[in-house]
């Protein structure tokens, strides 16, 4: 059975115990956070292609987003995604889409060279431009104290520096396989030792052992910081921080439809590990979802726990 199979059969199955009324172990009447958030979301969605214009380059903007924005008087969240180097927003479709069904305002670049973050630091921008304007569909529909960057590879080096740069603004950034600092040839290199605020999530494949390695041989303070706990290990006291590498997937497998069959080589399985708790991490830090919150919670949280998927789960999450 392939690892996306995998996924889909467990959540299937906690599905089926949910609408039994079957708990899932002593204690634990709720279904697993990673579950739930691997699921779409209750939002119907929206895309468009070229839907805005333009970024630094002349770059266009697409978007995915609830069809119906605003419903009962909410506003949505953003996240601004950044590309890896030569790929393009719908080679990330399926991953974009499972967001913005959960009730975010999802805008990507399409930009394919991202690992400064200004352009998608500039995507919330051009989106909160939008919002202010009376007759985009986006206004007085967003909120402009919930922004979260995520991107992938070049674009997982540019959703950290647009957090680091952004003055505050944006809260939160999960790199999706980080490149380590020796790929990084434009001076755009992230060091999470400069973090001063917002909240990390760090996500890489274990396949992934030359772009995004989760270990080092040699010390960070002789070569820098060339691997996944490198770089969670030099994120400052008082940014909060979590790491995990799920177990299988190589670099691309975030490029999943949900599978490899269109992704960029390498792919092992595809897209499915990246939406758990990827997902679950947004809806903590940009919805206030207490489920999610719990998950990450330093010593006691389910995304720590023993579990066949992921490997190197750390934490250092405080919840009211």
């Amino acid at each position: 059975m392939t690892r996306s199979a995998a996924v889909l059969v467990r959540c299937c199955l906690l599905a089926a115990l949910v609408v039994l009324g079957i708990p899932f172990g002593t204690g634990h009447a709720d279904p697993p956070v990673e579950a739930v958030y691997a699921q779409p979301g209750p939002w119907a969605v929206t895309e468009q292609r070229a839907f805005t214009c333009c970024d630094s380059t002349g770059a266009a903007y697409d978007i995915w987003y609830p069809t119906e924005l605003g419903a009962n008087g909410f506003r949505h969240p953003i996240i601004t995604w950044g590309d890896g180097t030569n790929a393009h927003p719908n080679q990330y479709a399926y991953l974009l889409r499972h967001f913005a069904s959960w009730g975010f305002v999802v805008i990507a670049t399409e930009n394919s060279a991202t690992g400064s973050g200004i352009d998608i630091a500039g995507a919330v921008d051009r989106l909160l431009s939008l919002a202010a304007d009376p007759d985009s569909v986006f206004h007085d529909r967003l909120d402009p104290d919930a922004i979260g960057a995520v991107g992938h590879s070049q674009g997982a080096t540019g959703a950290l520096n647009a957090m680091m740069h952004s003055g505050g603004r944006i809260k939160t950034a999960v790199p999706i396989e980080l490149p380590i600092q020796l790929s990084c040839l434009l001076g755009w290199c992230p060091d999470t030792h400069g973090l001063a605020g917002g909240s990390i999530f760090f996500v890489n494949g274990s396949a992934d052992t030359v772009i995004s390695p989760s270990e080092q041989t040699l010390p960070p303070t002789a070569v820098g910081l060339q691997s996944l706990r490198a770089f969670y290990d030099a994120v400052p006291a008082g940014v909060q921080k979590a790491w995990g590498t799920l177990v299988g997937p190589n670099h691309n497998d975030v490029q999943g439809q949900p599978d490899c069959a269109d992704a960029s080589w390498p792919c092992t399985s595809g897209v499915s590990g990246y939406l758990g708790y990827p997902t679950a991490w947004l809806a903590a830090r940009l919805l206030g979802r207490a489920d999610a919150q719990r998950a990450f919670a330093a010593g006691s949280g389910e995304f720590l726990a023993p579990n066949p998927l992921w490997t190197n789960q750390i934490s250092d999450i405080t919840t009211p």
